[in-house]
């Protein structure tokens, strides 16, 4: 552990696993006390908590539906009475549902908006207040390289995506002095629901992105820390593109047989 952000706490939703899980354990490594938020996966957020705490960190769980103002507002005010304050909002939790437009039906639409861009509007507002009753903070949205370049049956998932990057803007100005608003944009990612999608999804990512490979959860982590530490105070409604400089020429695999059954069977 080192002590970068001792004294601060840090939310991070949709923590209990992927890139969510990988953020909560950095910060907590970096020395903030976490709120770990879950909406339905208890184990998940369990074992992140475990991980953090096996570390010598400090962590809570707070369980939440982000897509819904009053409980993501009931978040705030939670964390805030429990930990003491809000330093840092990680706007992590997100809903896919890929697949041709055709396909979409209105109630993905509406589950996958929710969850990227509604909860964070309205969330985000609520922590900026309890932030500025404690001198100010850092809110960091998730975006991703799809906002970027278009990839085929991205886009309910895009466009989600490409408001939270301008919401990021947005917030960044009206939050301004006390509350600084940033976003990252992490590329493909190793983890388990992309392996599902498609076995050879590592490889065929690596194939065209420079550096060589995906990304893993741990190369956020970096990034994240430095924008919810006072290094960064000078830093807001910036986007930052961690990718392996796939963006330097936005190329995508072929999806065309790409699995995406399994963001039906997901809560």
């Amino acid at each position: 552990m080192n002590n970068q952000l001792a004294g601060k706490i840090a939310l991070v939703t949709g923590a209990s696993k992927g890139i969510g899980q990988s953020l909560a354990v950095g910060l907590a490594e970096a020395g903030a006390t976490v709120a770990v938020n879950y909406k339905t996966d208890l184990p998940g957020a369990t074992e992140t908590c475990e991980q953090i705490r096996r570390s010598g960190g400090q962590a809570e769980i707070f369980q939440a539906d982000i897509g819904s103002k009053a409980s993501f507002e009931r978040l705030n005010e939670a964390v805030c009475e429990r930990l003491g304050r809000l330093d840092v909002l990680v706007n992590n939790a997100a809903r896919t549902r890929f697949g041709p437009p055709e396909e979409i039906t209105e109630d993905d639409f509406d589950d996958v908006v929710a969850t990227i861009l509604r909860g964070p509007f309205f969330g985000s507002i609520a922590a900026a207040a309890c932030m500025r009753r404690t001198g100010g903070g850092s809110i960091i949205n998730i975006s991703s390289i799809a906002v970027r370049q278009i990839m085929r049956f991205h886009s309910s998932y895009t466009m989600a995506k490409g408001g939270l990057e301008s919401l990021t803007r947005q917030f960044a100005f009206e939050f301004s002095p006390h509350v600084r608003v940033n976003a990252i944009a992490p590329t493909a990612t190793n983890n388990a629901r992309n392996l599902e999608y498609d076995p050879n999804f590592n490889e065929k990512w690596a194939k065209i992105t420079p550096a060589g490979r995906v990304g893993e959860g741990s190369d956020y982590v970096g990034p994240c820390v430095f924008l919810a530490g006072d290094q960064a105070e000078f830093v807001t409604g910036q986007i930052i593109y961690v990718d392996g400089g796939w963006s330097l020429q936005g190329r995508s695999p072929d999806m065309s047989d790409f699995d995406f059954s399994s963001d039906r069977q997901r809560d």
